[in-house]
């Protein structure tokens, strides 16, 4: 696992670009250029998460239940979770129709919330997110068919994010797609 990169040496003066550590590069490209298990694949995209920015927390969720007549909330189950202690794998929640689940889970659009008050506008376990030290999230969703499949969640501590990290955290998603995708078949 990469140790995590201070914070000078984690961003690029030149064009205002954010720069994956290129130890994490080649541990990235290392382990997807043999067979890898969603796990495994999942776990060194968080090792590569915390070395750019530091401590947080990356969970997938899966959608595994849409509104429909005799429901009218989303039903999500976590799917992976690099604080398994604080949010562990196979814990479920039911999301009402908000803007968040319209733009995040209708649309497919990512959700970028940046302080306490857009945490607990959009989730019921504010409180606890913020008792861990975490102050923001980008949620991306993972679109598969023509719908949101999962969503690929990074909250972190800082109150805000940047456009280059908001860049680097899709990109991020995009890599973890075709793992998250296997659990959701299997």
């Amino acid at each position: 696992m990469p140790a995590a990169i201070p914070e000078h040496e984690r961003t690029s003066t030149q064009a205002g670009r954010v720069l994956l550590p290129l130890e994490a590069c080649e541990q990235l490209c290392a382990a997807f250029e043999s067979d890898i298990a969603a796990p495994q694949a999942l776990a060194r995209i968080e090792a590569c998460r915390e070395a750019m920015f530091g401590a947080g927390l990356l969970t997938v969720n899966l959608v595994v239940g849409r509104p429909h007549a005799g429901n009218p909330d989303f039903q999500l189950q976590r799917a992976w979770s690099s604080r398994p202690v604080d949010y562990p794998v196979g814990g479920g929640k039911r999301k009402a129709a908000t803007p968040w689940t319209e733009q995040l889970l209708v649309r497919g659009e990512i959700f970028v919330g940046e302080g306490e008050a857009a945490l607990a506008a959009v989730f019921d376990d504010s409180a606890r997110i913020l008792a861990l030290g975490l102050r923001s999230v980008i949620n991306v969703p993972l679109v598969a068919a023509g719908e949101c499949q999962a969503t690929f969640n990074v909250l972190g501590g800082r109150g805000e994010w940047q456009r280059e990290e908001v860049a680097a955290v899709r990109l991020l998603a995009i890599l973890a797609r075709p793992f998250v995708l296997q659990i959701a078949s299997g």
